[in-house]
């Protein structure tokens, strides 16, 4: 009886350091990106934006635009194969990832 109660106790000791350790563990940050984009016309572009665009992707087509408060623009673009690609851009013509 009593290896049965130190059996019991043992294995939920166990428990809570898995629990206790799984606390410890590192916690990765992830930059949330707050400012959300709504979808606009093309005709919001930038001519820089739009330079850009035909430089970079002179094959491939527009699929759709979103903007967001800080004129940031993100692009779902349709390459000549057929995929499509979201990429960013603000309205100055320079690149830039999410983070």
């Amino acid at each position: 009886m009593k290896n049965i109660f130190f059996l019991v106790a043992l294995f939920a000791f166990n428990l809570n350091a898995k629990n206790i350790e799984s606390i410890n563990e590192p916690i990765e940050f992830m930059e949330i990106f707050t400012d959300e984009f709504k979808k606009v016309n093309s005709s919001e572009l930038t001519p820089p934006v739009v330079e850009e665009i035909l430089k970079q992707y002179p094959t491939s087509k527009l699929a759709a635009v979103y903007k967001n408060s800080k004129n940031q623009f993100k692009l779902i673009m349709v390459l000549q194969s057929g995929t499509r690609r979201t990429v960013y851009i603000d309205s100055y013509g320079r690149w830039f990832k999410l983070k």
